[in-house]
């Protein structure tokens, strides 16, 4: 489902500089396609770690820039949509990441390197998931911030100063950049349980129907399938062959 002429400011979220969030960015048939081709790639496409597997296409990205690989077709027709609608990115997108997140795997807070462009698009598939952002540790003073393990995850729902989370529900595109790129960290807890209570996203998110429990007051949502996501970025440096340099 394309969304030409979109009004992005329309989509802004929280009050930390800049986060959208478009929900249903593409259709339940776009759905099933990406997945269809993501589970119909190559084992060797798929790469391993320790809490979670990943692909990697576009090519290697390298400190001094991207030995680029052309994205399949089927990728850059997203690619094209979210290069088209946000209008944040200078030139295409040429560079995705593609996590299986089962429902207990998450990944760590971190910021994404220096050699991207400072815009993230993140489209999620298959079961919502909550993710936090939460301040880079150069802008963290006093004793008053509470432990990342308080903060994140269905245990006590208190979120740190400054923090916040988005609920990402399936088939949305979350974008951040400026102060949400260069200033925070972002990561997902590696519980089948998240809480949103305080997600800047809420009524967006709840405007699609979502199975959760309450306890003790918290909005607990229970991750009980598989989630995929694209990370799309742009590498701006692309070089034929970064050891000639």
């Amino acid at each position: 489902m394309a969304i030409p002429g979109m009004e992005l400011d329309n989509f802004r979220v929280g009050l930390t500089p800049t986060v959208f969030y478009i929900p249903g960015f593409i259709t339940d048939e776009e759905q099933t396609q990406l997945l269809n081709h993501i589970y119909g790639a190559s084992g060797s496409k798929w790469k391993t770690l320790k809490n979670r597997r990943l692909q990697n296409w576009g090519g290697m990205v390298h400190e001094k820039g991207l030995v680029p690989q052309e994205l399949p077709s089927w990728l850059t027709k997203v690619t094209t949509k979210i290069h088209g609608s946000s209008g944040l990115f200078p030139s295409a997108i040429n560079h995705v990441l593609i996590n299986e997140y089962h429902p207990d795997q998450g990944i760590m807070p971190h910021q994404d390197g220096p050699a991207y462009f400072p815009v993230v698009a993140i489209l999620s598939l298959g079961s919502p998931v909550v993710m936090d952002f939460t301040p880079h540790l150069r802008l963290r003073s006093g004793d008053d911030y509470i432990s990342k393990d308080q903060s994140l995850g269905a245990e006590g729902c208190v979120p740190e100063r400054d923090s916040f989370s988005v609920l990402m529900r399936p088939r949305s595109l979350l974008i951040f950049k400026d102060d949400a790129y260069s200033d925070f960290l972002h990561g997902i807890s590696d519980s089948p349980t998240h809480c949103y209570n305080q997600v800047v996203n809420e009524a967006e998110a709840l405007a699609y129907s979502i199975e959760d429990s309450r306890k003790d007051g918290d909005k607990i949502l229970h991750r009980d399938q598989t989630r995929v996501s694209l990370t799309c970025r742009l590498v701006p440096k692309v070089h034929k062959n970064l050891f000639r340099l």
